[in-house]
């Protein structure tokens, strides 16, 4: 047998040399890495979930350097995938946009309670424009902050502004009557107090 290299390790299954990178972590193994290689565990483990009668998805072959997302059905580049350590090849199970669709629908669901085609039914319903200016893009929820009730889907200017008005509806009212000409002015007294009409 050829003499290992620094950075290589011999799988004790397939029986080949190859860089340590090509073998999961195990604190308990006296190297810190799993004896077999990932390709070999991943068959070793498929093996066992067979015998235990698991079902075992088929795996979907792919061009080097590319993966099948499960959740989507498409075959994409590695750079296309968060790094999960624990995986037999270092990947995640799902591609950078499902797994961003995911933790979308999981805070829609926490948040406002509503799933994504409640979200795209409120925005349909809008005719695809902000609630309130009706010209921006509807990408905020809004809602109301002692209920939880959900308002509608704003754009960014008008769901901010509403909040630094402190969704307060008078103070919406007056901002309106200002925009109006019709602001409020207060009358200087003789000794310097400024007093606001009633």
């Amino acid at each position: 047998m050829p003499e290992l290299k620094e950075d290589e390790k011999r799988c004790s299954r397939c029986g080949d040399s190859k860089p340590r990178a090509d073998f999961a972590k195990n604190r308990s193994s006296r190297d810190g890495l799993q004896s077999y290689c990932r390709p070999c565990w991943a068959d070793y483990h498929q093996q066992r979930q067979l015998a235990r009668g698991m079902n075992i998805r088929p795996r979907v072959p792919g061009p080097p350097g590319h993966k099948c997302c499960r959740p989507c059905g498409m075959i994409k580049p590695h750079s296309e995938w968060n790094r999960n350590r624990s995986a037999s090849d270092g990947l995640s199970t799902a591609c950078k946009e499902c797994l961003k669709a995911k933790g979308r629908a999981g805070h829609l669901r926490r948040q406002y309670g509503i799933t994504d085609a409640e979200l795209g039914a409120m925005i349909e319903a809008q005719a695809g424009v902000c609630a309130i200016c009706q010209s921006g893009p509807p990408e905020h929820v809004d809602h109301c902050h002692k209920t939880g009730r959900v308002r509608g889907v704003l754009c960014f200017n008008c769901n901010s502004a509403i909040g630094k008005l402190r969704d307060d509806p008078a103070i919406v009212r007056r901002a309106a009557t200002y925009l109006e000409g019709n602001a409020w002015k207060p009358t200087l007294e003789p000794q310097g107090v400024c007093r606001l009409p009633s």
